[in-house]
């Protein structure tokens, strides 16, 4: 049942990250038609950092590196996405329009305390640290 466990979570990070890239992927650079009114400046806010952040941070959960950190950082951007142009609609998300940045908020937060799963880089970098007994430097 642990093995069905793990590849549920490593498929279900692939999943989110694959689909949170896209995101950031059509923000920057108009694919599968892009934004209405066209792709951000660069450098422009919040667009082109939100899309930076989305292709950024969904294809590090979607490869599983650094996948808490980069879990975080989109968990992040999806609750000020939800609170700031969202939630000023409407109380519920259903009624505002922010069902997917919920769900992506959710989403992440679970990968931040679950982590990357058997099937991503993470492990893989576990592995070789310890095989050739790495050692990472611990704070004060």
């Amino acid at each position: 049942m642990d093995q069905v466990r793990d590849a549920g979570v490593s498929l279900f990070r692939i999943v989110i990250g694959l689909l949170f890239a896209c995101h950031g992927a059509v923000k920057l650079f108009g694919f599968l038609g892009g934004p209405r009114g066209g792709t951000p400046a660069v450098f422009e806010w919040p667009g082109w950092w939100a899309g930076l952040i989305e292709l950024t941070a969904g294809t590090l959960v979607l490869l599983g590196l650094a996948t808490r950190a980069a879990a975080f950082l989109a968990a992040g951007e999806m609750a000020y996405a939800y609170f700031m142009v969202h939630q000023p609609k409407g109380l519920f998300p259903i009624i505002n329009g922010g069902e997917l940045a919920a769900l992506f908020c959710w989403s992440f937060l679970i990968l931040v305390f679950i982590g990357s799963g058997p099937w991503s880089l993470d492990t893989v970098v576990a592995h070789l640290r310890h095989r050739f007994k790495v050692k990472v430097p611990q704070g004060p």
